[in-house]
């Protein structure tokens, strides 16, 4: 058997050969045999040029390999056919057996790997098909936006017109009560709050000089002695005092303070400063002496058990106060055990970016020190972006009594507070601003007014109100200034 199997390859591979390939035995002219095969080409009726040989041999070359690739799988698979037919011939019944138990095996196999490519095909046109329908849904919210784009710069286009109509002068006819009193925000409602530069232009309209306020009380003097403790309305803010500049740019913008109300181990002096560039801050750098902080060598360097958020954080009464991160939570953090006193979540108070200061840096909450306490500067949902003020228990937080405004939080640059008195500043990068809003707490009603306000460095992101010292604390692109400021007895 084997012999006959040997003759019937032989036979296949001579007539596969035989059309295409000649067999020649000769001597040549010394007389030695030599042998030559010869093969015609399939696809070329004459031999290449010279220039053409290179290329003609690579051809060559691929379609060996091919041909090559092709003789090994054919061999492979004869030589698996003869191994079955060679254990058919011993064993015939039990071979013929075992021969199609393996060949239902090969089949089995065969069969999986179909299904299985079946399958990915399956879940190949399902995926391309999400792809599609994910295509189609970016196209549509990609034409929703343009619209909505196109919507925006209308509303701008119609904003800017309304602005410059108004500083041109062309404002609708209204009466204003004695002394410019506004007593709610009902009142203010007849003009466009929807325009964010309202308030500033209208304070611009409606001046009322420091110099026509002494007028009017001729009883009163401006009080700008240092410890002096008589309260009254702001009247003047002077020229900004540069006391030191950041090093790095986490100093761009952040917060400093003294303790107006100082515990001991601290003193009118110690002093506090905190950079608010970044993620986690947690460090609070802590001064002794006035000298120190000037030239920059802390005594102390306070790492606070949670991170704070932007620059509206106090000293009041040996506590540090702030806002914990991305919350709504205001913290007490006493620097002498630092240990965290209180905490207290504010009602309904945005944070972290929904109602902060015109300059932004997630300012939605705003501490402050006035001669009577603790406060905080916010925003509600409720309130729609005006701003809210609460007045806080120092000890735990809890507030104590609260007023709505009727000034837009998002159209001021900053806010302090000075005698239960809340006043805003008109803007954080202008040189020559203006302490342009008041709301008197006593009373719950507002006034524009147009103090002078110098942004020296075009960038304030804190100002603070210091009661010990008359002074406002600011901190204005890198720089820690101070303000002298006077006040009109009341």
């Amino acid at each position: 058997m084997p012999a006959l199997h040997l003759l019937f390859l032989a036979c296949l591979v001579w007539g596969m050969g035989a059309r295409t390939a000649q067999f020649r035995k000769a001597n040549d002219r010394s007389g030695r045999c030599q042998y030559t095969f010869t093969v015609a080409s399939p696809n070329e009726s004459s031999c290449p040029r010279e220039d053409q040989a290179m290329s003609a041999i690579q051809d060559l070359q691929r379609d060996s390999s091919i041909q090559h690739a092709d003789l090994e799988s054919t061999k492979a698979r004869v030589r698996s056919l003869e191994s079955l037919l060679h254990q058919m011939t011993l064993g015939r019944v039990t071979g013929t057996q075992e021969a199609q138990e393996g060949l239902q095996g090969q089949l089995g196999a065969l069969r999986r790997e179909r299904d299985q490519l079946e399958t990915q095909t399956r879940d190949l046109e399902v995926a391309y098909n999400n792809l599609l329908q994910d295509k189609s849904a970016l196209e549509e919210e990609k034409r929703q936006l343009e619209q909505e784009n196109e919507d925006l710069a209308r509303r701008l286009e119609s904003s800017s017109e309304e602005v410059a109509r108004l500083r041109r002068g062309q404002c609708p006819s209204t009466q204003y009560p004695s002394q410019d009193m506004l007593p709610g925000s009902r009142e203010v409602s007849q003009w466009n709050l929807d325009t964010l530069a309202f308030q500033e232009l209208k304070s611009e309209l409606t001046e009322v000089p420091a110099s026509q306020i002494l007028k009017e009380n001729p009883s009163g003097r401006p009080r700008s002695k240092e410890g002096d403790k008589g309260c009254g309305a702001l009247v003047w803010v002077g020229e900004p005092v540069t006391l030191r500049t950041a090093e790095t740019i986490a100093g761009k913008y952040g917060v400093w303070m003294r303790d107006p109300k100082p515990t001991h181990p601290y003193t009118q002096e110690s002093t506090w400063r905190i950079d608010t560039v970044g993620t986690e801050i947690r460090q609070v750098f802590e001064y002794s002496q006035i000298s120190q902080f000037e030239q920059g060598y802390p005594s102390k360097v306070h790492v606070l058990p949670r991170a704070l958020e932007s620059t509206g954080a106090v000293v009041y009464a040996g506590s540090l106060y702030f806002q914990g991160a991305e919350s709504r939570t205001v913290v007490r953090y006493e620097l002498d055990t630092e240990t965290v006193k209180a905490e207290k979540e504010i009602p309904g108070a945005g944070y972290h970016g929904q109602f902060p200061y015109a300059w932004g840096g997630y300012t939605d909450i705003d501490l402050a020190v006035d001669e009577s306490g603790l406060w905080v500067i916010y925003s509600t949902e409720e309130a729609k972006g005006a701003i809210v003020l609460s007045k806080l228990n120092p000890a735990n937080l809890e507030l104590e009594r609260t007023w709505e405004t009727n000034i837009r939080k998002q159209s001021v640059a900053n806010a302090f507070v000075i005698c239960g008195v809340l006043y805003t500043v008109s803007s954080y990068s202008s040189a020559h601003a203006t302490v342009n809003f008041a709301y008197d707490t006593k009373t719950g009603t507002s006034k524009t007014l147009t103090i002078p306000f110098t942004n020296r460095y075009k960038y304030s992101s804190m100002i603070d109100y210091n009661p010990l010292e008359r002074k406002l604390f600011a901190w204005d692109n890198f720089n820690m200034v101070t303000y002298d400021i006077k006040l009109l007895e009341m």
